[in-house]
C-alpha cells in the first residue's frame, strides 16, 4: 500500500517500535498499512543513521522573503492600500539585494493574508460630522432594544428602472468581445428610476409612498402630515414613540420644525446625526426590495411596473427581516463607538 507525503515523526517511531519488538518487514507493513518498502528504508536509516524524523522540509529552494522581508512588504501595502502589485514590487525591490517578480509578490501577500477586494463605500465625514456621531452613540449606548422599538425608521430611496452592475464577469474569448451575448446595454441615468418615502418600526411596518416630483419642504410635509402622523399615533398611543429622519434640508425647513414643534406632545423627534446611513436600519430594507426586484423572473419594463413590484415587495417583508434590523442596533451604537464615530460596516 503506497503512501502519500512525508511520513510524520510518530509514524517512524511506530515503524521502529514494530521491527524493534520483532515484526516481519511484512507484518510491520500489514499492521501499519504502508509499503513493505517503505518500512524497510525507515527501519535501515534508523539502524545505520538513527534518523527518526525527515529532512525533507530542508529541501528545496529558500524562500524569498522571509519573516523581515513580509514585515517589509506589509508596510508598503498599509503605506498605501491601493497600490498594484507592479508598484508593490517596485517599491520593494529598491534598495535590496534580492529582486523579486510580481509573481512572488502576489503568492507572498496571499500567504499573508492580503487579497485585493473592492473598498466599502462609506460617507466622507468631517471631523465635526464625526463628533456629531460619537456624541450620539455614547447617548445611546445604554438603550435596550425595547428601547430602540419604540423608534419608528424613516428615509427615501431611488430604484432604477435599467440597474447597470458594474462587478458584472463573463467568460468570452478574445475575439468575442463585441458578441451579442458578451454586451450588458446601458441607458442614461438607469432609464429612469422611482423615488419612495418609507417608515417602520419594530412593530409594523408602515406606508410606502411614492414621489412623483423633487421632495421639496411642501410635499414633505404632506408626507408628514398624512403618513408619519396616523402611523406615530397608532404605533404610540401613550406618546412614548420617537420618530427619525435624517437631515436632508426639506426635513429641516421652517414649516416642517413648526409641525413638528405643534405635535411634540404626541411623539418625539429623534435628534439624528449627519452622514449616519449605517445606523438607520431602514437602508437595508432598501437593499432586500433591490435584491427580490433583480430576481424577479418577468423584471420591471416600465416605471410604472418598477413600481408596483416595489410596493408589492415592501408590503411582503417578512416581520423577522424589520425585527431582526431594529435588534441589531445595540450592535451598531457600539461599533460607532468603537470607530471614535468615523464609518462602519454596517
Amino acid at each position: 500500500m503506497g503512501k502519500k507525503g512525508d511520513l510524520s515523526d510518530f509514524e517512524r517511531g511506530m515503524i521502529v517500535g514494530a521491527r524493534r519488538a520483532g515484526l516481519s518487514i511484512s507484518e510491520t507493513a500489514d499492521l501499519l498499512g504502508f509499503s513493505r518498502t517503505t518500512i524497510s528504508r525507515v527501519y535501515r536509516e534508523w539502524s545505520e543513521k538513527e534518523k527518526t524524523s525527515s529532512e525533507r522540509q530542508f529541501c528545496g529552494r529558500k524562500c524569498l522573503v522571509v519573516a523581515r522581508g513580509q514585515r517589509r512588504m506589509a508596510r508598503l501595502v498599509r503605506a498605501d492600500r491601493r497600490a498594484t502589485v507592479t508598484q508593490i514590487t517596485t517599491r520593494y525591490n529598491q534598495g535590496g539585494q534580492k529582486s523579486i517578480s510580481e509573481r512572488t509578490v502576489r503568492r507572498t501577500l496571499r500567504q499573508m493574508g492580503y487579497s485585493s477586494r473592492r473598498p466599502h463605500r462609506v460617507p466622507l465625514l468631517s471631523a465635526k460630522n464625526r463628533k456629531l456621531r460619537l456624541q450620539f452613540a455614547q447617548a445611546h449606548r445604554n438603550w435596550t432594544i425595547e428601547d430602540w422599538k419604540n423608534v419608528a425608521w424613516s428615509d427615501r430611496s431611488r430604484f432604477l428602472l435599467r440597474h447597470s452592475d458594474g462587478r458584472v464577469r463573463i467568460w468570452r474569448l478574445q475575439h468575442e468581445s463585441m458578441d451579442p451575448s458578451c454586451l450588458v446595454s446601458t441607458v442614461q441615468a438607469g432609464g429612469g428610476g422611482v423615488m419612495v418615502w418609507g417608515i417602520f418600526s419594530w412593530h409594523s411596518l408602515g406606508p410606502l409612498v411614492p414621489i412623483e416630483h423633487h421632495c421639496n419642504a411642501t410635499a414633505y410635509l404632506s408626507i408628514v402630515a398624512d403618513h408619519v402622523h396616523p402611523f406615530m399615533t397608532t404605533m404610540y398611543p401613550t406618546s412614548d414613540g420617537y420618530f427619525q429622519q435624517d437631515n436632508a434640508p426639506c426635513h429641516k425647513a421652517g414649516i416642517i420644525s413648526d409641525w413638528f414643534l405643534e405635535h411634540d406632545n404626541e411623539f418625539t423627534v429623534l435628534k439624528w446625526p449627519p452622514q449616519s446611513p449605517d445606523l438607520n436600519p431602514i437602508e437595508h430594507l432598501w437593499d432586500v426590495v433591490e435584491r427580490e426586484i433583480r430576481i424577479m423572473d418577468v423584471q420591471p419594463t416600465n416605471l410604472r411596473q418598477l413600481c408596483d413590484a416595489i410596493m408589492s415587495i415592501w408590503t411582503k417583508l417578512p416581520e423577522e427581516c424589520f425585527q431582526h434590523l431594529v435588534e441589531s442596533m445595540p450592535r451598531r451604537i457600539e461599533a460607532v463607538l468603537k470607530a471614535k464615530g468615523g464609518p462602519t460596516r454596517y
